[in-house]
């Protein structure tokens, strides 16, 4: 059994102090005052907070990060499980205990080359997720497939992954300019001219082959959601731009969307019952890297109910402390952007996601370190204390 004690718990409902939390058996058995606690024994560890913040872990329901340590390079291909070792002891320090790895099925890219993206790194790197679970690992690992919609030759692969049982959420994507993310041509030119060596003749020609691409029909999109939705994934839409494309997002049983583009569709999604998910960079750097919605001017005017890593895992802690730190939001409904809503949109909020007696021990001990820069101290992951880090003065 551990007890951690002396710390401010933050709960569903604000944060409580002079309290401690009794863990046994991967569950939290107890939540009681200092006073009430129970008699040393051999068997009892207490973990002090030293005055911290003790929080639920994190749930990243988008995050490409596995991306980046598979293939640092795109000539370089690390060993896929070692990647997903090493990338976990990382996630942890960052208080992320459930991470949904977003792999993307993309089709011929116009960036930069991404040798994860195709489908046998794909399948390969979801059939290491889906056995994450039978072998000894520090966090949970899930899968979010990511499909983008030009990517034709893919279709019948797709169909047979959602049928497999080892997928935990699914978005359509649709990255073609003129349009979502990339709706301001423009600034795609400027990122296209960026992976071309500032080619004006090479990046008209892409761009103009980008906007005329074939995409899947809504036939085929409907196909997909539904099957999705036989199999109990929750579907996301992704980079939502008009009222027009919220229309087809509900036909195809979409219950998150992800990066609204702007604060009205941000609204008018929340008004249809959807999720809403922003980038935690984008709370950081204050703006969209590609112009689009504020994030923290969407959660200022309560537009934003989940906040992923997106491609920054650092970022989820920072910013919910921005938030709380700039008077937006009070500590306890900062951090149910990372945790209690994120949890409820995939419905895994009966096991993780908030502090109550009965919920998995997923937890953390959150402090200042240098100039009131906050670290995670401490995780715990089912019961189990995975990560412990001491700064030294």
């Amino acid at each position: 059994m551990y007890v951690i004690t002396n710390g401010k718990i933050v709960t569903q409902a604000g944060v409580v102090e002079q309290h401690s939390i009794l863990i046994e058996n991967e569950r939290i058995v107890d939540i009681r005052k200092n006073t009430a606690l129970p008699q040393k024994d051999c068997n009892l560890i207490v973990i002090d907070a030293k005055g911290g913040w003790i929080m639920p872990g994190f749930i990243d329901l988008h995050s490409d990060y596995i991306e980046k340590i598979a293939a640092p390079r795109p000539t370089s291909l690390i060993d896929f499980e070692l990647a997903l070792y090493e990338a976990e002891r990382e996630l942890l320090t960052h208080g992320i205990t459930t991470m949904f790895h977003s792999l993307s099925l993309s089709g011929k890219t116009v960036f930069k080359e991404n040798p994860i993206r195709n489908s046998e790194n794909v399948v390969k790197l979801l059939d290491l997720i889906n056995e994450s679970n039978y072998k000894a690992h520090l966090i949970h690992h899930r899968m979010h497939l990511r499909y983008e919609i030009d990517n034709f030759s893919q279709l019948e692969l797709v169909k047979s992954l959602l049928r497999t049982g080892k997928i935990q959420l699914f978005s359509l994507m649709d990255h073609t300019p003129g349009q979502g993310q990339y709706r301001d041509l423009e600034t795609y030119r400027l990122i296209l001219a960026g992976y071309h060596g500032g080619d004006t003749q090479k990046t008209n020609r892409i761009l103009a082959n980008a906007m005329t691409a074939e995409k899947l029909t809504l036939e085929d999109l409907t196909e997909l959601a539904e099957l999705a939705s036989k199999n109990d994934i929750p579907v996301a839409s992704h980079d939502d731009d008009t009222v027009e494309k919220l229309d087809i997002v509900e036909q195809l049983h979409s219950s998150i969307s992800e990066f609204p583009i702007t604060l009205e569709i941000a609204a008018e999604a929340k008004a249809r019952g959807l999720a809403t998910v922003g980038g935690a960079p984008n709370v950081l750097l204050g703006k969209s890297h590609a112009g689009n919605l504020s994030v923290k001017e969407a959660v200022q005017e309560n537009l934003i109910d989940i906040l992923c890593s997106d491609y920054y895992p650092a970022a989820m802690l920072h910013a919910v402390f921005t938030l709380w730190r700039e008077g937006i939001l009070e500590l306890s409904e900062a951090v149910k952007l990372v945790t209690q809503n994120p949890a409820k949109a995939v419905g895994i909020d009966h096991e993780v996601g908030s502090i109550a007696v009965g919920k998995m021990a997923d937890l953390l001990i959150v402090d200042y370190a240098g100039n009131q820069v906050p670290v995670v101290t401490h995780t715990f992951v089912k019961g189990v204390l995975v990560n412990e880090t001491t700064y030294r003065i």
